[in-house]
C-alpha cells in the first residue's frame, strides 16, 4: 500500500484531517478495485517508468561501444601504454614532454614473427637511449605476451 499526498501545504492539519488543503489518499496494491484516489499516483509511476527507460537506452547505447571494442584488452593495452611512457621517462631522464620521439608500436611488436624479430625492433626504437634498455625490452616481452592485436572498430552497415 502507498500514500499519495495532495496539496502543497505539508502540516498538521493534514494529520488530522481538518482543512489546509491537504488530502491523503491510501493506493491499493495493482489489481484492486479503482476509484479517483488510484489515478492520482499513475503520473508520478509513468515518469518513473520513462527515467528507467531512458536509464536503459543509454546502458544499451554504452552496450555497444563494448561489443564493438573489447572493453578488457582496452583496459590492458591502455595501462601497457602507461608503463611504457613511465618506463621511457626513466630510461631517458626526463618528463614526457621533454623525451624524444620514440615510437613503439604494440600492434606492430604483436605482428613479428617471433620474440628475436620484437627485440630487434625495439633495440631500433631505442638507439638514442644512452642508458641499457635490455631489461625494459625484456619486461616489455613479457608483458606483451598473450594480447591480442586491436582491430579497428567495425562500422555498423545502415
Amino acid at each position: 500500500m502507498s500514500v499519495v499526498t495532495e496539496g502543497s501545504e505539508p502540516g498538521p492539519a493534514a494529520a488530522t484531517g481538518g482543512g489546509g488543503g491537504n488530502r491523503v489518499f491510501f493506493q491499493s496494491p495493482r489489481g484492486g478495485g479503482s476509484s479517483r484516489e488510484d489515478s492520482v499516483a499513475p503520473a508520478a509511476a509513468v515518469v518513473q517508468v520513462q527515467q528507467q527507460q531512458q536509464q536503459q537506452q543509454r546502458r544499451h547505447q554504452q552496450g555497444k561501444v563494448t561489443v564493438k571494442y573489447d572493453r578488457k584488452e582496452l583496459r590492458k593495452r591502455l595501462v601497457l601504454e602507461e608503463w611504457i611512457v613511465e618506463q621511457l621517462g626513466l630510461l631517458y631522464g626526463c618528463e614526457e614532454e621533454e623525451m624524444p620521439d620514440v615510437e613503439i608500436d604494440i600492434d606492430d611488436l604483436l605482428d613479428a614473427a617471433n620474440e628475436e624479430e620484437r627485440t630487434l625492433k625495439l633495440q631500433e626504437a631505442l638507439v638514442d637511449c644512452y642508458k641499457p634498455t635490455e631489461d625494459f625490452i625484456k619486461e616489455l616481452l613479457t608483458r606483451i605476451r598473450g594480447m591480442r592485436k586491436l582491430s579497428p572498430p567495425q562500422k555498423k552497415s545502415i
